[in-house]
């Protein structure tokens, strides 16, 4: 089984696709999905399906909602190619557990365990100051996203608290990249990948600390100066705080540099980014 939700949710069996059209099914596969190989409990199911309100009949409806998902994999491993899956049965795929379900994939792949794979490799490798590594390894891992997490599919309370999950690992991974790329002198490489970023992000500090670097590190010293002035008027209009210490000190360094030579070293700049 392969198992896609870093964008569209995609899950074929055989190389067929089990995902169904209907609204809650869908909801159901995508949590175990997500949480392939493991038992998901029914009440997070059932939680995930009526968000504290489920009808009498709910335990009885998402055996029904199972039952089409087995009737799906049931369809799939009689079509697919001949291999060792093709001998399970749909049971042995969505296994009944004691209090729940889960997914078997059967040693099949999962674009989130293969991106947190990367991005786990892209963290050491900057750790140990191998930034071409990081920079190729969180690229490797950004690059399985295909748009936000489940994005054709509605998500209840559990789903919502997954797809938060992985967006900020996204998140992280991004900002890691970024950070290699900058010690790696690319920063006029950044500047129009960045300036959709701000702009996205209107409130992250760690983006608005790059984007400046890269332009002052790019001779565009007034342009650092009012990103800046900029996030600090979104967050005192929009949350009613100062930009942190750490993006101070950055605005101070770049403010008394000239516009060719920072005045801060490479890695004192990227300190002060860290700690915006």
């Amino acid at each position: 089984m392969d198992i896609g939700v870093l964008g569209a949710l995609a899950v074929r069996q055989n190389g067929i696709s089990i995902t169904p059209t209907a609204p809650k099914p869908r909801q159901v596969l995508a949590l175990l999905a997500l949480h392939a190989d493991k038992v998901v409990p029914v009440s997070v199911l059932t939680e995930e399906l009526w968000a504290g309100t489920p009808p009498r009949s709910a335990r009885t409806t998402l055996q029904t909602y199972v039952l089409q998902l087995r009737e799906l994999i049931a369809a799939a491993l009689e079509d697919g190619e001949p291999s060792g899956e093709a001998q399970l049965s749909a049971k042995d795929v969505l296994v009944t557990s004691p209090g729940g379900y889960m997914l078997n994939t059967a040693g099949g792949t999962s674009d989130v365990r293969e991106f947190e794979r990367l991005a786990g490799l892209g963290y050491r490798a900057m750790d140990a100051e191998d930034y071409q590594g990081a920079a190729r390894q969180l690229r490797a891992a950004l690059d399985l996203w295909s748009g936000s997490a489940l994005t054709d599919v509605h998500a209840g309370t559990q789903l919502e608290t997954e797809i938060r999950r992985l967006e900020e690992s996204r998140l992280c991974a991004l900002d890691q990249r970024i950070e290699a790329d900058l010690r790696l002198g690319r920063h006029r490489e950044l500047l129009s990948e960045l300036t959709v970023l701000v702009s996205r992000y209107r409130t992250h500090e760690n983006l608005h600390a790059q984007f400046m670097l890269a332009l002052h590190r790019s001779g565009r010293r007034g342009d650092a100066l009012e990103v800046y002035q900029r996030l600090r008027g979104t967050l005192v209009g929009d949350l009613g705080l100062e930009p942190s210490a750490g993006l101070r000190r950055l605005q101070h360094s770049v403010l008394m540099s000239n516009a060719e030579q920072p005045s801060a070293s490479a890695d004192d700049s990227q300190r002060l980014v860290r700690s915006a």
